[in-house]
């Protein structure tokens, strides 16, 4: 029975050790490109050229973000308003519709849900380039174009969020919504004091998701976007890119600064997606 045991603890420590090898292995394999970019924009030219290539620089210095900073050719401040601005209200409109039209379709009856609910599910499916001449037209109909509000009124709903919501939403025990209406509550005073109040993961998961797609957002800021203070950080950095293709070190910088906000907003809502992550695999 000793013997036994002594085993039954040998495979058990091999299998966590193998387990814990293999999340360091993939979080090394991630992390070493955006590392590598890093360090790589504190080179000089002549080492980021060198054959074969260091991994680090032997004279570190922060030149390439000095010379993006101060280039007074960059309206850096005003494009990442414009940014900040934009991925914020797509974040706060599309979780709010995303929750309500959830909520509705998770815990209300009435006719047509079910064929609302399938056309919500095509959405999901159909690609942005389907969309996108419609919506154009449908922005030149409402004279914004070159506006920031041509980037968040097409997308004020989303098909996926809310197909997020009402899966977790359901899951909600229908009882405390009884419990609220005999206590008075109306059904939006329902939805804000009950719902919301339980839906932290998911909506932090949902917000993150929103804020990096519209963050990185290229093809469609591109086609409404004209004038140069108007445009977003995706397209000052190509547009930085082909007026520096000879210099790398620019264009490293210029990448790790568009990367900072993202690599942020994930750590301050981390806990609410590993929440969410857990409640899933719970479920």
């Amino acid at each position: 029975m000793l013997n036994k045991k002594r085993k039954d603890s040998f495979f058990w420590v091999l299998g966590k050790s193998g387990t814990y090898a293999v999340l360091i292995l993939g979080l090394v394999a991630t992390l070493l490109p955006f590392f590598y970019i890093a360090v790589s924009s504190l080179k000089t030219e002549a080492e980021l050229r060198q054959t074969p290539p260091d991994f680090f620089s032997k004279e570190p210095s922060l030149k390439h973000y000095i010379a993006i900073l101060t280039d007074e050719r960059i309206p850096l401040e005003r494009n990442l308003f414009n940014s900040v601005f934009v991925s914020l209200s797509r974040v706060a409109i599309t979780l709010f519709t995303s929750s309500f039209v959830g909520f509705i379709l998770a815990k209300y009856h009435f006719r047509g849900k079910n064929l609302a609910f399938g056309l919500i599910l095509i959405q999901i499916m159909i690609p942005f380039q389907v969309v996108m001449i419609p919506n154009y037209l449908l922005v030149v109909k409402l004279g914004l174009i070159d506006s920031l509000w041509a980037l968040i009124i097409p997308s004020m709903v989303d098909a996926f969020g809310i197909f997020m919501m009402k899966q977790f939403i359901e899951s909600m025990p229908t009882e405390l919504m009884d419990a609220a209406r005999m206590d008075g509550a109306s059904e939006f005073g329902i939805y804000s004091k009950i719902i919301l109040p339980q839906m932290g993961p998911p909506l932090a998961s949902l917000g993150v998701f929103t804020f990096m797609a519209t963050w990185n957002d290229y093809l469609w800021p591109l086609i409404v976007l004209t004038s140069p203070e108007n445009r977003t950080i995706p397209l000052l950095l190509v547009w930085f890119q082909t007026r520096h293709v000879s210099n790398q070190g620019l264009i490293l910088a210029a990448s790790i600064l568009t990367l900072l906000p993202i690599f942020f907003v994930y750590i301050f809502v981390q806990r609410w997606i590993v929440d969410q992550a857990t409640q899933s695999a719970f479920k």
